[in-house]
């Protein structure tokens, strides 16, 4: 029977709506009292995986891990689902063939290749080639096809020297059928249908795809259920539930335990091109603003910006911001608003986060402490701004954007890239990603600092 995962230490924040004098901050009522941060061990952390939620965890990873799709399809992701819809009618040939969801085989051919039947994944052919991406092992030994790599790679470099000539194609086609287009989606929906008579689960013929079936086996094993879907692999497996499998998961390197997720991703992509293409368009350029899928949790025209210090002032009176502190595990920089002077302010205006990324951040910062077992704190550098104090930022700050920043909503905060240990560092990775995969944060590296910004659903983080 499936066992609730506790969380390594749950973290409960109590808002309590009173008056407080003596702080300062103006105003007859003052600001709202928050209460103190406190750890309760025997409740449940309410993103554990449970089964009867699946759906929705398959939902938050597909959102969580699109950005990738949208930043790095070649010529973006309206382009690449141009190209990928050319290969329709043959992927549905393959699909029904194979006994395999068109969709799922589209989706991997998106993922793979972006609609390319010349592709490589290097120079050496013995790899990844073709519109499915199939290894010339793979094809051989697996799927029955014809994979003859020193004449593939003959003729790769005389279309080097020459161009790709029809005929140096055809010949290229027919000693190696991974770049037949035809023959390449066949040879996938095999696979797919192997893999899912081993499995038994479609969801887990996809994943193997990348990882490899005997890789997948290993982690199934490790596990100890080996028929669990892969959302609860995934999201049940934590340094401290199944160690096992975690550490074969994060020891692939190669993002084989978020495959699933970027297949079902470009799957959605697929369906906008077709079914809604304006919303497609206008998450594309959500996606693309970024480094990270930050506008897609806040798009600009959506969001509430502070403009002036006064504005920050007020929205610390209404408990529209909460003031920075009383987080076990993580701390101020002292120069935090080291700015504000310029502006006539006091720091302790940049000095304080949504209550959304306040209890964000106090979810992380109690399991990076929990994984990691460090009492050191994370140190960060920035909260929130407004306009005027970003403007300045500007003018001292090259990496600081003349745009729309997710700082001057509140939502967005800043940790330092210098850690106590590595069992630190590796604690932090592990719950940005599984923050992530939740689509609960949005994050990238920055020169000096990772920078996160909290989803509006990050209150259900604390309960």
């Amino acid at each position: 029977m499936f066992r609730r995962t506790r969380l390594f230490l749950v973290v409960f924040l109590l808002v309590v709506a009173a008056t407080l004098a003596g702080l300062a901050f103006s105003g007859e009522d003052g600001p709202p009292s928050f209460g103190p941060v406190t750890i309760d061990p025997g409740k449940p952390d309410p993103f554990a995986y449970d089964p009867g939620r699946e759906d929705e965890f398959v939902r938050r990873a597909t959102a969580g891990h699109s950005h990738v799709l949208y930043a790095k399809s070649p010529g973006g992701v309206v382009a690449t689902a141009r190209r990928v819809q050319r290969w329709r009618l043959q992927v549905e040939e393959a699909a029904g063939e194979a006994g395999v969801d068109a969709d799922l085989l589209e989706a991997i051919v998106f993922l793979e290749s972006a609609g390319n039947p010349a592709a490589r994944a290097s120079d050496d052919l013995e790899g990844a080639v073709g519109l499915t991406q199939i290894l010339a092992g793979t094809a051989t030994t697996l799927l029955g096809m014809r994979a003859d790599v020193a004449a593939s790679e003959r003729l790769t470099r005389q279309m080097r020297r020459r161009g790709p000539l029809p005929r140096l194609l055809r010949r290229r086609r027919a000693v190696d059928e991974r770049f037949d287009p035809r023959k390449a989606l066949a040879g996938a929906g095999r696979y797919l249908k192997l893999a899912r008579q081993r499995f038994g689960r479609e969801d887990l013929a996809v994943v193997s795809y990348h990882m490899g079936m005997g890789n997948l086996e290993n982690v199934l094993g490790a596990y100890g259920e080996h028929d669990a879907g892969w959302a609860q692999v995934y999201f049940d497996a934590t340094p401290r539930n199944h160690p096992r499998a975690y550490r074969l998961l994060s020891g692939f390197g190669d993002d084989s335990a978020t495959y699933l997720w970027r297949v079902y991703a470009a799957r959605e992509i697929m369906r906008l091109y077709r079914e809604d293409p304006d919303r497609l368009r206008r998450l594309s350029r959500l996606q693309t603003a970024k480094g990270s899928a930050e506008e897609v949790l806040h798009p600009r025209s959506q969001t509430e910006l502070f403009e002036t210090p006064d504005e920050l002032e007020e929205a610390y009176l209404s408990g529209d911001l909460r003031p920075f502190g009383g987080i076990t595990g993580m701390q101020l920089d002292a120069q935090a608003g080291e700015l504000a002077g310029r502006l006539e302010a006091e720091r302790r205006l940049y000095r304080g986060l949504r209550p959304e990324a306040y209890e964000l951040a106090v979810y992380l910062a109690a399991g990076v402490r929990d994984v990691s077992g460090t009492k050191a704190s994370l140190i960060v550098t920035s909260t929130a701004r407004d306009l005027e104090y970003q403007r300045l930022l500007v003018r001292r700050n090259a990496f600081a954007t003349p745009e729309y920043s997710l700082h001057t909503t509140g939502f967005a905060f800043d940790v330092r890239r210098d850690y106590a240990s590595r069992a630190q560092a590796v604690a932090f990775q592990y719950m940005l990603d599984r923050l992530q995969s939740l689509n609960l944060i949005a994050w990238v590296r920055e020169p000096g600092a990772i920078h996160i910004t909290a989803s509006t659903e990050s209150g259900d983080l604390i309960q």
